[in-house]
């Protein structure tokens, strides 16, 4: 019982500090929250998501960004998005998001779908990243297209990027992190799509996650040359259970590296 009805609906706020090699000095202390895996849809209940945007509207985030999967597989699930999309918080300064493969409907091979939630979203005030780049104060956010979707452009994206500035990546899938493409990139990955592996044995780490390397399954990874990835547990899920797994919402506090 505690499994499906308590842990599922229960989101823990994580606090970090997110070092970056020449902060602009405006954004010293600034704060930008992470979310991630809404799936939103009759599997998550709505409630749980309006009541988490509100508590994540009370914190006055500067930035927010969510790194994909904004609903789950089934396209029908396109109208139900619309009257959740605009509840989602704003950062005073941007509002920021990149598509999981969820946003690719069926076999994530529905780019039409990408396409009107794209729309969806924007409309609701979230600027959508399909390997682009965004600015911000001086901070550049570069938004990478899904991984299993298709249309992935790690060259593409870092190519819009001025030579030498700090940037904040976001990328759904953490395997992602492990393909050729981010030699030149040394900021902050941030990811989801694992949802923590939703159940975890305590002290092991979880059985099942949808990665082809089964070390990526949340929280803080150091990468090569000065890269770091930070992957978000989610807030939704596609089958409703969670054990020493909680949902996760990520606030973290930019600070000059």
């Amino acid at each position: 019982m505690y499994t499906w009805l308590i842990e599922p609906h229960w989101f823990e706020l994580v606090d970090r500090v997110l070092p970056i090699v020449g902060l602009p000095r405006e954004l010293q202390n600034k704060t930008l929250v992470q979310l991630s895996d809404l799936h939103i849809g009759p599997r998550v209940d709505d409630n749980y998501l309006l009541s988490t945007f509100s508590a994540v509207a009370d914190l006055s985030p500067d930035i927010v960004v969510i790194t994909g999967d904004f609903i789950s597989y089934e396209t029908d699930y396109l109208k139900h998005s619309e009257k959740v999309l605009p509840h989602i918080p704003h950062g005073s300064l941007g509002t920021f998001a990149v598509l999981g493969n969820h946003d690719y409907g069926p076999n994530w091979n529905h780019p039409e779908v990408a396409e009107a939630l794209t729309d969806a979203a924007q409309s609701a005030g979230i600027r959508v990243l399909r390997n682009e780049v965004a600015e911000v104060n001086g901070l550049h956010i570069v938004g990478i297209d899904d991984l299993w979707g298709g249309y992935f452009n790690i060259p593409r994206a870092l190519s819009l990027l001025p030579k030498g500035s700090n940037a904040i990546a976001l990328s759904h899938n953490p395997d992602s992190a492990d393909l050729p493409g981010w030699e030149d990139f040394s900021g902050w990955i941030l990811s989801g799509h694992t949802h923590g592996g939703q159940c975890k044995p305590p002290f092991l780490p979880p059985p099942i996650l949808p990665v082809q390397n089964t070390q990526y399954s949340a929280g803080e990874y150091q990468l090569n040359k000065g890269r770091g990835m930070y992957i978000n547990r989610g807030l939704g899920h596609l089958i409703r259970v969670r054990f020493n797994v909680r949902p996760e919402v990520t606030r973290f506090t930019l600070i000059q590296a």
